[in-house]
C-alpha cells in the first residue's frame, strides 16, 4: 500500500469503530474528530509525515475505546502501527485513578513515537477542555485535568519542540482561563 492508501485506511477503519461515539461535548461531536484532530496536529505542528505514526494516531483509541482487539490492527496495518497504539492504550480494567497515574509513570518510558502521539493527544484534548468542554464538568474538573496533562507532559520533555510549545502555550491558556 501507498503511504496515502495506509492512511485514508487508517481513518476508514476508525471512522468504522467509532462510528456510535460522540465527544462529552456540548454539540456531541462525532468521536472521530478526535483522532483526525491527532493526526493532524502530529502533521501540521510536529511536521510528522511518517504514515505509520499518522495512522497510530487516527487508531489510538479503537482498542481502549471501541472494543476492537489488537488482531485487527495488526493484520490491517502492521505491528509497528499496533505497538505504537498499544504504548498508548490504558487498560481500562484499571480504575480511572490507577489509569491516569500510570500514564504519569510510564511517559518517559515510551518509545519516540508513542511520545509523540501522546503529546499531539493532549494537546488536541487540552484544547478540547478549553473550547469546547464535555458539558457536565464542572469548573473544578477541568482545572484537575489540566494539571494532571501537566504531569504527563512532564515526561515527554525534550522529544518535540513545536509540540511542547504548542502545549505550553495551551496550558498557559488554561490557566488563564480556568484560573489555575
Amino acid at each position: 500500500m501507498t503511504d496515502m492508501q495506509i492512511l485514508l485506511k487508517a481513518a476508514r477503519f476508525s471512522a468504522a469503530k467509532h462510528r456510535d461515539q460522540r465527544r462529552k461535548d456540548g454539540f456531541a461531536s462525532p468521536y472521530i474528530n478526535h483522532p483526525i484532530c491527532v493526526a493532524e496536529t502530529l502533521a501540521s505542528i510536529g511536521g510528522v509525515d511518517d504514515p505509520i505514526l499518522l495512522a497510530a494516531a487516527l487508531l489510538h483509541d479503537t482498542i481502549e475505546d471501541t472494543g476492537t482487539q489488537p488482531g485487527e490492527i495488526e493484520a490491517g496495518f502492521g505491528a509497528e502501527v499496533l505497538s505504537i497504539v498499544l504504548e498508548v492504550t490504558d487498560d481500562k480494567s484499571l480504575p480511572k485513578a490507577e489509569r491516569k497515574q500510570l500514564q504519569i509513570e510510564h511517559a518517559p518510558h515510551k518509545s519516540e513515537k508513542a511520545k509523540l502521539l501522546k503529546l499531539a493527544d493532549k494537546i488536541c484534548n487540552v484544547h478540547d477542555i478549553l473550547h469546547t468542554p464535555p458539558a457536565s464538568w464542572p469548573l473544578e474538573r477541568k482545572r484537575e485535568y489540566l494539571l494532571w496533562t501537566e504531569q504527563v507532559i512532564a515526561g515527554l520533555r525534550g522529544t518535540h519542540p513545536a509540540l511542547e510549545r504548542s502545549y505550553d502555550e495551551l496550558l498557559a491558556e488554561g490557566r488563564r482561563i480556568l484560573g489555575v
